[in-house]
């Protein structure tokens, strides 16, 4: 019998096991993965950053597997663990950022794609991405992810007023974006 030198990777062998222990739960990140990861970029303004978070609450999911009754509402239950540790990260993050006299030179947009759609899209998101994160993150729950005020409310764990006047604030903020102003 041969005993392991180093308890920790045992467990983490077990862990990296776990697709054999959950198959439904290997098969759910299969399925759901791509739109899962979208919804994570759409909470962060780098990919790596999305990858990460997503990780995160796939991780969260997974120790939860065997708790979470119905697997039928899952997709919600990832979503709610994107965004809540989406607002543990900003709020444990530490200020780097000071106020100047001099605003920094801006980095050089990429050249404009020629198909108008794309465009339009590029403009859009650049202008999501500069919202507050808990603006940002209802704005993207209730239209890019098509939840009502009611199911985008539950999810980020407020009231539907809460979410009723952040949305109609950030909605606001897009409208004055100087970017989307030729899209009007």
């Amino acid at each position: 019998m041969t005993t392991p030198v180093c308890t920790g990777a045992s467990r983490a062998a077990a862990a990296s096991a776990g697709h054999r222990r959950y198959p439904s739960f290997s098969s759910y990140v299969r399925a759901r993965g791509p739109m899962l990861l979208r919804t994570a970029r759409s909470l962060t303004a780098n990919p790596s950053d999305a990858e990460d978070l997503l990780q995160t609450a796939l991780t969260k999911t997974y120790v939860a597997w065997e708790r979470i009754e119905d697997h039928r509402a899952l997709d919600g239950y990832v979503r709610r663990a994107l965004v809540n540790t989406r607002t543990s990260q900003w709020r444990k993050r530490k200020v780097d950022e000071f106020a100047c006299e001099e605003l920094p030179e801006r980095e050089s947009a990429p050249a404009p794609d020629p198909a108008e759609r794309q465009s339009l899209h590029d403009a859009m998101w650049r202008a999501v991405l500069k919202l507050p994160d808990r603006q940002r993150a209802m704005v993207v729950l209730r239209y890019y992810e098509d939840l009502s005020e009611t199911q985008t409310a539950e999810v980020m764990g407020v009231s539907v007023g809460t979410v009723k006047s952040a949305v109609s604030r950030a909605l606001g903020k897009l409208r004055e974006d100087p970017e989307l102003g030729p899209v009007r």
